[in-house]
């Protein structure tokens, strides 16, 4: 009985079919288990960027888990005084929000009233007095026009009864703690994951060399060497692409925050620190960067030209490390075209929200250097790549 094989097209669409729904499958995977990925995500990135901290820890002659906890204890330390810092700023904002919101509102009621006159002597000056009366009257409501006829004509008006309210009772009303407990879902959540990120960072370090070597024995000859480099590279451009735009945020606050202290802007070292740091989000930085300065300018009375200059000067300082520092510092370590990066913000955004929007360069990154490393999958690198 013969045996049948299918054709060389029917195997390709297969195999065409198996990769599309393989494909689709990790899609779904990925964003129904955004929470799960991204804790571990940002768990693996930590631990690839405090690794050489913890190779030089145990140069003291510590054991790996010893010199884990003592650079975890740091950054933990680290990161609870730049807490302090920023609260202690917040703390101060907070104290003077009524006044500082008051001197907002007025602005704005000015602004609005200044607006109004302007529309005003513009329809003043383009519409005539005859055809601005008739106007006013054809706008009237039809019982005050119906009123002003009878009256024309000397008949007795008559008065309508008020109308009657509709009162609308609601029925779905949600018990108080099944509101608070819906509104604070989400964040409990996300506090919950955030709560692992430093067990998982410190098995993923003291655990390093264990799982390395489990990992790369997935794979057989060229294979296992092509894994281990990848490994090594992906390791690489995280560390280069966080500390980059660690250092390269740093540079920018604080260049900020010293012109934003001679130009006696309040809440300087806050403004200066959102400003420089949020300047490095992709596409969205100017804005971003020119807001925290503008809205802090605006309790400066009759400022307007500080306020000017402020902007001027934040926008220029964006422009400046984008097109300049940006390149060196980080750009050279990622080796992704202008399409690439674009396409994957906006992949991974509609996938996982504003922390898409932060992961998408690294992530990219990541797969790009995997695709460097394997033969079969070069074309795809070199497509991503610059």
């Amino acid at each position: 009985m013969p045996i049948f094989t299918p054709s060389l097209p029917s195997q390709k669409n297969i195999s065409i079919g198996v990769g599309l729904i393989a494909a689709a499958s990790a899609i779904c995977l990925l964003y129904y288990g955004r929470a799960f990925f991204v804790t571990v995500i940002i768990s693996g990135m930590f631990a690839f960027i405090l690794d050489p901290a913890v190779q030089l820890v145990m140069r003291l002659r510590l054991p790996r888990p010893a010199a884990t906890g003592v650079v975890i204890g740091i950054a933990l330390l680290g990161g609870y005084l730049l807490c302090v810092v920023i609260w202690a700023e917040v703390s101060t904002l907070a104290r003077d929000l009524p006044t500082y919101t008051s001197r907002i509102s007025e602005l704005l009621d000015k602004t609005s009233s200044e607006l109004d006159d302007v529309e005003k002597r513009a329809v003043e000056a383009i519409i005539p007095k005859r055809l601005r009366e008739q106007e006013q009257e054809i706008q009237q409501k039809p019982q005050e026009a119906a009123k002003a006829r009878r009256r024309r004509a000397g008949l007795p008006v008559v008065q309508q009864p008020p109308a009657i309210q509709e009162v609308h009772i609601r029925t779905d009303a949600k018990p108080a703690i099944s509101l608070i407990y819906g509104y604070l879902a989400h964040y409990f959540r996300a506090i919950l994951m955030a709560s692992f990120v430093p067990f998982l960072v410190y098995f993923m370090l003291s655990w390093r060399d264990h799982i390395r070597k489990r990992v790369l024995d997935l794979a057989k000859g060229d294979q296992r060497y092509a894994l281990g480099r990848s490994w090594e590279g992906v390791g690489e451009s995280t560390r280069a692409f966080m500390l980059g735009n660690c250092i390269l945020g740093m540079l920018l606050s604080v260049v900020s925050a010293a012109a934003f202290f001679f130009l006696k802007v309040p809440y300087w070292p806050l403004t200066g620190l959102l400003s420089g740091f949020l300047s490095l989000f992709p596409y969205l930085g100017l804005p971003l960067a020119i807001l925290p300065p503008v809205l802090a300018a605006l309790a400066i009375p009759n400022k307007f030209t500080v306020i000017l200059t402020i902007a001027l000067f934040t926008a220029t300082l964006h422009v400046v490390a984008l097109n300049f520092l940006y390149p060196k510092v980080v750009g050279r370590h990622v080796h992704l075209n202008p399409l690439t990066v674009t396409i994957a913000l906006m992949f991974w955004t509609v996938l996982w929200g504003g922390i898409g929007l932060v992961l998408a360069i690294p992530l990219t990154a990541a797969i790009k250097v995997f695709c460097d490393n394997f033969e079969t999958l070069q074309p795809v690198a070199k497509l991503m790549g610059d």
